[in-house]
Parts: structure tokens; C-alpha cells; sequence
């Protein structure tokens, strides 16, 4: 099983009327075939954290990974959901036994960047967003 949790914020400008289309959408996305379980709703976490809700999706294998990456509803959600966002985390992680399963998982994630690059310029228009295998952005003063 493959885990995928996303906690994330809206932008300011992003009303209640705009966030519950988002979650819509989301919802959506965690209903489709490849998806074993899923959760959407309010981040419980730490406020100071600056996350006010999460998604998590449980996904059987990497095959079923990659359908989900590619499915009609997905690609069609994110065109919803990603401008809305000022901040997104993703968390992963499996059960799989394979010593490669990370490089497999980012491999599918390259893939997708190259197949659809109008997607990574959406991931990349999100203010902080750490969702691949590229490295975190250095905060803020850091280094000094």
C-alpha cells in the first residue's frame, strides 16, 4: 500500500464558496478506481504549522499509482484545486517491502511532469510547495 497525505492552505483570496469546490473536487479525486481509502477534510495538526486541511489517499501498488496519477478526474481536479492552494506538504509512504518503491514513485511523478507540463507549471505557481523528489525550499533567512 502506498500512502499519499497532502496537508495544505488556501490562498487569502480564496472564499468558502471557492474552498468547498476545491474539497469537491478532491473528493472526487479520492473516488476513483484506483484509490482503496481516503479522507478529506480539516488539518488537526498544529496551527502554527500554517495547514488548515489534509488529503490522504491509500493506494494498493505502484500500477495502480501510476492510474491514479493519469486519471481524467485527477488531471481534471487539479485544474481546480492547485490555483487555489498557497502551501502544500506531501507526505509519503508505504508498506511495500521493495528498497526502491521511493525512486519508483518519484520516476511516475517525472513522468507525469514531462507528459503534462502545463501540471508542474500549476505546482510550480503554488507559493511553498514540496511535492516531488526536488528538494524543499530553503526558508527564509536560512544559511545566514
Amino acid at each position: 500500500m502506498i500512502v499519499n497525505t497532502l496537508r495544505f492552505s488556501f490562498k487569502d483570496d480564496v472564499g468558502p464558496e471557492r474552498q468547498a469546490a476545491v474539497l469537491a473536487a478532491m473528493r472526487r479525486t479520492a473516488t476513483v478506481e484506483s484509490v482503496s481509502f481516503s479522507t478529506v477534510g480539516p488539518d488537526l495538526g498544529d496551527p502554527a504549522e500554517g495547514f488548515t486541511h489534509g488529503y490522504c489517499t491509500g493506494i494498493a501498488d505502484l500500477a495502480a499509482l501510476e492510474r491514479y496519477m493519469h486519471d481524467p478526474v485527477h488531471l481534471a481536479g487539479d485544474l481546480v484545486i492547485i490555483p487555489a492552494l498557497a502551501r502544500l506538504h506531501a507526505v509519503r509512504f508505504s508498506d511495500d517491502d521493495d528498497p526502491e518503491i521511493r525512486s519508483k514513485m518519484f520516476a511516475l511523478h517525472r513522468r507525469k511532469l514531462a507528459a503534462y507540463p502545463e501540471w508542474e507549471k500549476l505546482l510550480d505557481s503554488i507559493p511553498d510547495a514540496r511535492v516531488d523528489d526536488r528538494p524543499a525550499p530553503e526558508a527564509p533567512g536560512a544559511g545566514q
